[in-house]
């Protein structure tokens, strides 16, 4: 998998909105805003995503509409990590994968079109 060139990838801000959202600002001036459920639904981490095979084992629908982000945290200067309400708290979102999930239309679109 390619990564993004460092600017799509480098977050300006990061900002917890309750446990109901974050949102990054890139160093590009993208605005990316995550709802908990949407970012617990794409957890990379082993127990979300099979090791083996690289399928989805959690997915969206999977996890509780009130699911709530307990807290999130950096983990060096590349990822942040989250603590869920639901007790998970093993995954480690890099920087390049939440920009390559932002669930923008713009975001989107291109995904669908590259």
């Amino acid at each position: 998998m390619l990564t993004l060139p460092e600017e799509r990838a480098t977050p300006a801000e990061i900002r917890k909105k309750g446990g109901e959202s974050v949102t990054i600002r890139w160093a590009d001036g993208h605005v990316s805003a995550y709802g908990a459920r949407y970012l617990r639904g794409r957890c990379p981490c082993a127990q979300c995503v099979s090791e083996t095979s690289g399928e989805r084992i959690v997915l969206e629908e999977h996890v509780d509409p009130h699911v709530s982000i307990g807290s999130a945290r950096t983990v060096g200067n590349y990822a942040l990590h989250f603590d869920w309400s639901d007790g998970h708290t093993t995954g480690i979102y890099s920087f390049d994968y939440l920009r390559r999930v932002c669930p923008c239309a713009a975001c989107a679109n291109a995904a669908s079109t590259s």
